[in-house]
């Protein structure tokens, strides 16, 4: 059966590099974007350069949870199962920016946006894990984390809003959430569904389009292409041989760092719990999710 994979912020950069590696596999790419006019451009790449691949345009936007909720009525209306998802849309905005629900931009975007998204689209992913029995099949998710999570600290008064705006402890804290996310994740979720996070790597990549050109000099020289990412990211989301992992954190560059905070239980309970305050989520058991009548 020919699997599908919806990967988030898929028009450019690391999320390219994904759809490309996923496209070549044979999947359908669902592409969810912000920009409707780049995800159109992507696809057209995409099509390029994997001649025959399917390949679904959706609008968006991880810092609304109304567009999050809409996103996942448009995928419904086209499947009603789901093999893996790729959380990997991000931003880094050098000024403090707020969603529409009024979270800080970098905590409600990077790291809110896909933990709603995630439990929105969990009946999908149940489907998969049941195929040939429940718990038998095979659902994945991967969450694009980042070695700046080792600096980065679960400060949810700050889930509102920072003063002073500093944007690097902005964007470490919405990492480190993306990698505690994921490993709660591991621990709540039903056979058959797995989650797995990972480092890209110093990608030269659209993620750093709001910084002052003269740092992005800087750090260019030590940075490196999108392609390896991509490669990772497939294949935990694809690869055979990963089927059943759950819970890992992967890195593209050495040293591959995982800190105590992030490992540490009791804060992760503590961010997952809250978080499915603010996203209006029921917390996952482990048991089987189906999904509501509409």
């Amino acid at each position: 059966m020919n699997k599908t994979v919806v990967i988030t912020g898929g028009n450019s950069g690391i999320g390219l590099a994904i759809a490309h590696e996923v496209a070549r596999s044979g999947a359908t790419v669902c592409l969810a974007c912000r920009d409707q006019a780049k995800a159109v451009a992507a696809r057209a790449e995409i099509l390029q350069r994997t001649p025959g691949a399917n390949v679904e345009l959706y609008d968006l936007d991880l810092a609304s949870f109304d567009r999050i909720h809409r996103f996942v009525a448009n995928f419904s209306s086209r499947h009603d199962r789901l093999d893996a998802l790729i959380n990997n849309a991000g931003a880094v905005p050098t000024r403090q920016h707020f969603t529409a629900e009024g979270f800080e931009l970098q905590f409600g975007g990077n790291y809110l946006g896909p933990f709603l998204l995630t439990h929105l689209l969990m009946p999908f992913l149940q489907v998969a894990a049941d195929e040939g029995g429940p718990g038998k099949g095979d659902a994945r998710i991967v969450h694009l984390s980042s070695i700046a999570h080792t600096i980065g600290r679960i400060d949810l008064d700050t889930a509102k809003g920072r003063r002073p705006y500093r944007v690097l402890p902005a964007y470490a804290q919405s990492k480190l959430g993306n990698l505690m996310f994921s490993m709660a994740l591991a621990r709540r979720l039903p056979r058959g569904i797995t989650s797995q996070a990972m480092h890209p790597g110093g990608v030269a990549s659209p993620l750093y389009r709001d910084i002052p050109g003269w740092q992005y000099a800087v750090i260019k020289p030590f940075m490196i292409g999108p392609e390896p990412a991509g490669q990772l990211a497939s294949q935990l989301a694809l690869d055979p041989k990963r089927q059943g992992e759950t819970g890992g954190y992967f890195s593209i560059q050495h040293p591959r760092i995982l800190t105590r905070t992030a490992q540490n239980r009791s804060l992760q309970d503590v961010l997952y719990q809250q978080s499915c305050a603010w996203a209006g989520v029921v917390p996952l058991t482990g048991a089987a999710v189906t999904r509501m009548a509409a």
